[in-house]
């Protein structure tokens, strides 16, 4: 199994960008898609973003598109997630997860779907 540690959340002001970063530890990352979610306080845990194990195919939320990238380094065991032009709903617990995949299974926004977990960061963002 691997586990997650994520990093890189904090308090920033609206427009501002913020990259965070997921590390995986124990079985290497590469076997796994990757997949970032959030959860706002009172709110459900949603999806944001999701990587191939590969990294050539990523799919994204709605409400993050154009505005959020994720990537990986499978060399160094890990994957971010930039997030450009911040908005006040982007406030939440950003959780990094990980998800065993065959190379051509597609990728999936459902949580449930995800076997390991990080513990979170943070990201508040303010006006």
């Amino acid at each position: 199994q691997v586990q997650l540690l994520e990093s890189g959340g904090g308090l920033v002001q609206t427009g501002d960008s913020l990259r965070l970063s997921c590390a995986g530890s124990g079985r290497t990352l590469k076997a796994y898609a990757v997949g970032w979610f959030r959860q706002a306080p009172g709110k459900e845990r949603e999806f944001v973003a999701a990587i191939s194990r590969g990294g050539g195919n990523t799919i994204y939320a709605d409400s993050v598109k154009g505005r959020f990238t994720i990537s990986r380094d499978n060399n160094r065991n890990t994957a971010s997630l930039e997030m450009n032009s911040l908005q006040l709903d982007d406030t939440a617990v950003y959780y990094c997860a990980a998800k065993s995949q065959i190379l051509t299974a597609p990728l999936t926004m459902d949580d449930q779907a995800y076997d390991y977990w990080g513990q979170g960061t943070q990201v508040t963002v303010s006006s």
